[in-house]
């Protein structure tokens, strides 16, 4: 690392051309970018997929993965559907309301007999307009639909429009941009800044996210020639990379700052502090850059190509961040430290409130552990009632006019499957007899088949559940329904609650392989880097549990909906949407052990200075002045994340919410409950066994080496 900093030293003016040319190529080519973004999820090579991709060649992309619009009506008392003029009614209606080139089914079609309630006043058709490749792919129907269903009356009752669809919000039309997030995570991470330096130094943790940001934007716009990659990516390289350039900048800067009060003036002394401080906390970037890069690779490793486009700019974030913080920055720091430290003030880098912390632990470190562990348990236990799936239907939009009419939909007997039916492909010869058996499970409200869904010798069915397809019960009779349909040669199920079992079993069917490898990759890296076995044991265990606490929260407010109304005005939600918690332990496993990797270089180099002093008991001296000197930055650098998380958590989109929601509920907890007590608490607990190292005598540390 000094090497590398002398050489950054030596060639200033290329290192900054350089990077305002990746930035301002980034920043130019940024729009672009987020038009390669793909709203698309695809497993390849899953049943459900093949079906959903059969659907929408031989259907012109109608159904498969798009639910539905259901159109409603409820007439009054002594009033049925079946009357004649009524029943001209509504076929009318949905012959109108039905796009050209989409497909509909009501209760008048052959077979169309559970569509209609028992009392015969309440009736449901199903809409499948075509479908576009997008994150509102009924965008250019529903209004001309809405507008119909609006004036229309039958039975001179009025009609109604519900569906996922419609619940959801995803056709408002409006594409998610994260530019306010990104300020507003900006601001509120200047806020911190400008409380932890009391200086211009606030701007150049900023600076150095203002050309980490861009940067990462412009590889992402690489892989898109070679992958499609999700649009969520755009909010993930923005608000995350704002939050770990920043980090990364800031550890540097402090240490930076801490080695200028010990050197003095003139040039020579502002040259040492920028390589001594990069020797220290440049090594620790990079062994969490590190660390973070190899949690991410679990995302890479999915057969899912959503989650490896997540993996893969979410890589990027992190090495560019590190790339960003060990060149750009020393040349900042030589040229521009100085003055930007204004109005210099006396700097200590003890901090008094986490040395009392230190001490308290390291005098009590049973009880502490005790403590902290209590409560990481006690968030962490909802998680074992974590259910995986889609926000159930019922859950959507609650309070207006489509939850209103969806809710009478399930008081009338139709199923909540009904927003979500299974769709089967069959030869048509077969379509009668297998919607019959289908009809017949035990669970199923529902199956038709229209004698006009036929396409190339084929015949669609759609199949619904009593219970939403995201419940234990409606899984069970989803997972029935596709073995049945798939036990028909030539038949294939899909549909979203295929899907969904589809995906569960792509990203979750070789978990244990994965996160074992993670685990592997990252002890060796850190036992290598700290000359220990048991701490890296240690933070793997503790990442462990800060992650599940994580998914302890997210369960307790999106699942069980304690606190969603109050933080997003939503309900709860009844499941946690499949892709989240692979995707949260990817990020939340390396960024919270940059906490840890920051947390045991600084006790491990006050141990190695003690030492070479000839200090004998080092354990607890080398804790509280690790703790001391890296609990402010580590409360820091973690509200920082917090507040980018909480900015992520404005996007209107409730996947990207919960994800954020995990992401904020870890990073505090970790940064707190798990580094400020438990860490220490154990370090004081193992004692000598912190730093058994099996060849440690052959490969010896030199006594003055800075980490």
């Amino acid at each position: 690392m000094e090497r590398l900093t002398r050489w950054v030293l030596a060639h200033r003016l290329p290192v900054v051309l350089v990077w305002v040319a990746f930035a301002l190529a980034g920043g130019a080519l940024a729009a672009g970018t987020v038009d390669r973004l793909s709203y698309e999820t695809r497993l390849p090579d899953r049943p459900g997929q093949a079906a959903n991709d059969a659907l929408a060649q031989r259907f012109a992309q109608t159904g498969g993965r798009n639910s539905p619009l259901l159109l409603t009506v409820t007439l009054p008392e002594g009033k049925t559907v079946t009357d004649p003029r009524v029943r001209d009614q509504w076929r009318t209606l949905v012959g109108t309301v039905t796009p050209s080139g989409g497909r509909s089914v009501s209760f008048d079609d052959p077979g169309g007999a559970a569509l209609l309630s028992a009392d015969g006043r309440t009736t449901v058709a199903l809409v499948y307009p075509r479908a576009d490749a997008s994150n509102a792919p009924y965008q250019r129907s529903l209004p001309r639909i809405g507008a119909t269903v609006a004036q229309a009356r039958i039975g001179g009752a009025p009609v109604e429009l519900t569906g996922q669809p419609v619940l959801s919000g995803r056709n408002s039309g409006a594409e998610p941009s994260p530019i306010y997030e990104t300020l507003l995570g900006a601001a509120g991470a200047l806020l911190v800044l400008v409380l932890v330096f009391a200086s211009g130094l606030a701007v150049v943790p900023l600076l150095m996210a203002a050309v980490a940001i861009p940067t990462t934007f412009l590889l992402v716009r690489g892989i898109t020639t070679a992958t499609d990659v999700s649009f969520i990516v755009q909010f993930l390289v923005a608000l995350i990379g704002l939050g770990v350039a920043i980090d990364y900048a800031l550890l540097v800067v402090t240490r930076w700052r801490e080695e200028r009060a010990k050197l003095g003036a003139g040039p020579e002394a502002r040259r040492n502090a920028v390589i001594a401080a990069l020797g220290s906390a440049g090594r620790a970037v990079v062994l969490s850059g590190a660390t973070v890069a190899i949690s991410l690779a679990a995302l890479v490793a999915l057969p899912v190509p959503f989650l490896r486009s997540v993996g893969y700019a979410g890589l990027l974030i992190p090495l560019v961040s590190v790339a960003v913080a060990v060149t750009l920055l020393p040349v900042l720091l030589y040229t521009w430290g100085d003055r930007l430290d204004r109005p210099r003030r006396r700097h200590r880098p003890d901090s008094p409130m986490w040395t009392r912390i230190a001490g308290f632990t390291t005098r009590r470190p049973a009880l502490s552990a005790v403590l902290s562990g209590v409560v990481l348990l006690a968030l962490a236990a909802p998680v074992l009632g974590l259910r995986l799936g889609q926000p159930a239907t019922a859950t959507l939009a609650q309070g207006g006019a489509p939850a209103q009419s969806f809710a009478r939909i399930v008081e009338a007997g139709f199923g909540e499957g009904v927003a979500r039916p299974v769709e089967v492909l069959v030869p048509a010869a077969a379509a009668e007899t297998l919607a019959g058996r289908l009809g017949g499970l035990d669970g199923v409200a529902g199956a038709v088949a229209p004698g006009d869904w036929v396409a190339e010798g084929n015949r669609v069915i759609d199949v619904w559940t009593t219970a939403d397809p995201s419940s234990s019960a409606g899984r069970d009779t989803v997972t029935e329904v596709l073995q049945t349909a798939r036990q028909t040669p030539g038949a294939l199920a899909g549909g979203t609650p295929a899907f969904d079992v589809d995906f569960i079993d792509a990203v979750y069917g070789s978990l244990g392989l994965i996160l074992l490898l993670v685990a592997v990759a990252t002890f060796v890296v850190l036992a290598w880097t700290l000359r220990s076995i048991v701490l890296p044991l240690k933070a793997l265990l503790l990442n462990a549990l800060s992650t599940c606490a994580a998914y302890g929260v997210v369960v307790v407010i999106w699942q069980w909906g304690h606190g969603s109304g109050l933080l997003f005005d939503t309900p709860a939600v009844g499941a946690i949407t499949i892709w989240i918690p692979m995707a949260v332990f990817a990020f939340l496993f390396g960024l919270s052990m940059d906490y840890e990797v920051f947390i045991l270089h600084r006790v491990r180099e006050t141990h190695l200075e003690l030492t070479a002093r000839g200090v004998e008991d080092t354990l607890v001296p080398s804790v509280v002045t690790g703790i001391s000197r890296t609990g402010r930055l580590v409360t820091s650098a973690a509200l920082i994340l917090f507040l980018a998380f909480t900015a992520l958590a404005s996007v209107p989109v409730t996947d990207v919410r919960m994800f954020a929601t995990a992401l904020a509920a870890g990073i505090i907890i970790d940064a707190t409950v798990v580094r400020g007590v438990l860490t220490p608490a154990l370090i004081t607990l193992l004692g000598r066994s912190n730093w058994w190292f099996p060849s440690r005598r052959r490969v010896p540390v030199p006594v003055g080496e800075r980490v």
